[in-house]
């Protein structure tokens, strides 16, 4: 590597030298500390390489948080290969895409998702599947990648990728964005500074790891040389025991997992006593009920984006209700008309980015890379703007951006679109996101049925949720005679959402 590049194993050396009796992820009886981990790291390189994987080259994981995900993540920086994070929310097609997608050369799978590999596994470039639990069916087990005798790191640049995550299906294919070294340290930084993490510090890894935000907050604890606990799926209860047994401090979260866990709390809220940072996306009233319930802690309002490797401003809630924090450091905001050209200080425009954080674009998709980069910046998609203070404040999406963020995923509606469309008792259809209490959006679906036909709402739901990852089926169905439609016979999505949203 270069004399000025740092990479993801840089961090895990230091650690094994400055804090290498400290725990560095918890997980059921398992805690390795980050000398261990440094070795762990080395041995299932070690293990890899033997298999054929080198610089570049591609690894997927589908799996729940576990260790083996961060040894794959340092044994990946170890041999400069990537590793591939796959949603296990998604369909056996969708996984199928994924893969075809990124080309893995070996994918580590847990028992709980081997299903969703049929479609993928009967390509004939489909990549080695290796078990993380039962040792079965002949094929190979990841403690058989553990050699003994670690192996040297390869020559790693900060600026090679490190990191794919799947962060778009805007065209019925996924778009995987590229996160280098530099992307996900520099993100860690300034999130370990923002909120003064220490070796002290203990993370709660409630979000699941194929989540740029669940890999940030776990880097930036283990850049300051604390620990994170790994919850491998979330319950209220489970989370609080674990807050309380492990002294937690930090956790991000989306809505209702705050609520939950304050309901479970309610006759113990001393167990909360540890937490001093909480961060994501909830109602007024449950974050008041959190500072309300736990006076050491402080909820962080902030705007983020996978493409910027997660969190891009950040302010305590409190301080700033209504606006989505300040910039980050590390993350130059500008506010852009069409064109690309900054807008002054107070207008309202498209929010664009410049930085280390900013990804290396999506995995092979040079069309779109350089649509998003058309002025030298990342364009988010999104609207807002800066105030006199430089505080930021978010508008909403843009009308080229139609997206629905749903419990904390990403759902596009021309993807449900073109699933319903397959229903032969559906002539048309306009799927818009809707205000929901519980998800902050949820999907809806405005369908104009065939003449005659009579479709129940449950049934194009399941029809959807039998065809793509349940999180993207409609929670509701409304019939229509027909839909709104602009001059050039599209469907006319704001007037679509005045009538039914």
């Amino acid at each position: 590597m270069a004399a000025n590049d740092t990479t993801y194993t840089d961090l895990l050396v230091r650690n094994a030298r400055l804090h290498g009796d400290r725990t560095a992820f918890q997980i059921a009886s398992h805690a390795p500390t980050h000398r261990e981990q440094l070795a762990r790291t080395a041995q299932l390189a070690a293990g890899l390489r033997g298999l054929g994987v080198g610089p570049g080259d591609r690894v997927a994981i589908l799996a729940r948080n576990r260790i083996e995900f961060l040894d794959l993540l340092g044994a990946a920086a170890h041999l400069g290969a990537i590793v591939s994070a796959i949603n296990w929310r998604l369909s056996t097609a969708e996984v199928a895409l994924v893969l075809a997608g990124d080309t893995p050369k070996l994918v580590l799978v847990d028992d709980e998702f081997w299903p969703l590999l049929d479609d993928a596994l009967a390509r004939p470039d489909a990549p080695d599947p290796i078990r993380l639990d039962s040792p079965r069916d002949g094929f190979r087990h990841v403690s058989q990648l553990y050699l003994e005798v670690g192996c040297e790191p390869a020559t790693v640049a900060a600026d090679d990728p490190l990191l794919l995550i799947h962060t778009a299906w805007s065209d019925q294919r996924p778009k995987a964005a590229t996160l280098t070294h530099r992307n996900l340290l520099a993100n860690a930084l300034q999130l370990q500074q923002a909120w003064t993490l220490g070796p002290q510090d203990v993370h709660l890894c409630c979000l699941p790891l194929f989540h740029s935000t669940a890999v940030s907050l776990t880097l930036a604890t283990q850049m300051a040389g604390g620990s994170s606990v790994l919850m491998p799926a979330y319950q209220a209860g489970e989370a609080l025991a674990l807050i309380g047994l492990h002294r937690v401090s930090l956790l991000a979260e989306f809505a209702p997992m705050l609520g939950g866990l304050l309901d479970a709390a309610a006759s113990a809220p001393a167990m909360l006593a540890s937490l001093r940072h909480v961060c994501g996306l909830d109602a007024p009233e449950t974050i008041q009920r959190l500072e309300a319930t736990c006076t050491g802690a402080t909820f962080w309002t902030g705007y983020g984006q996978t493409e910027a490797s997660g969190l891009v401003s950040l302010a305590p809630w409190r301080d700033l209700p209504g606006s989505v924090g300040l910039p980050l450091p590390l993350c130059a905001v500008d506010i852009v008309d069409e064109q690309g050209l900054p807008l002054p200080t107070g207008e309202t425009g498209e929010i664009a980015l410049r930085g280390p954080c900013v990804f290396a674009g999506y995995w092979q998709r040079p069309a779109d890379n350089a649509q998003v980069f058309r002025s030298g910046r990342l364009h988010t998609g999104d609207s807002g703007h800066l105030d006199a203070q430089g505080v930021l404040w978010y508008s909403g999406r843009l009308a080229t951006k139609e997206l629905i963020k749903t419990g904390g995923e990403n759902v596009y509606p021309d993807e449900v679109e073109t699933v319903l469309r397959l229903h032969p008792q559906v002539v048309d259809v306009a799927v818009i996101g809707v205000v929901d209490a519980h998800w902050g959006e949820s999907v809806r679906a405005i369908c104009v049925a065939a003449e005659g036909a009579r479709p129940s709402e449950q049934e194009l739901i399941d029809f959807v949720g039998e065809r793509i990852a349940r999180y993207k089926r409609p929670r509701v169905v409304v019939f229509a005679a027909t839909l709104p439609k602009k001059a050039d016979g599209s469907n006319d999505r704001e007037r679509i959402k005045q009538l039914y949203a």
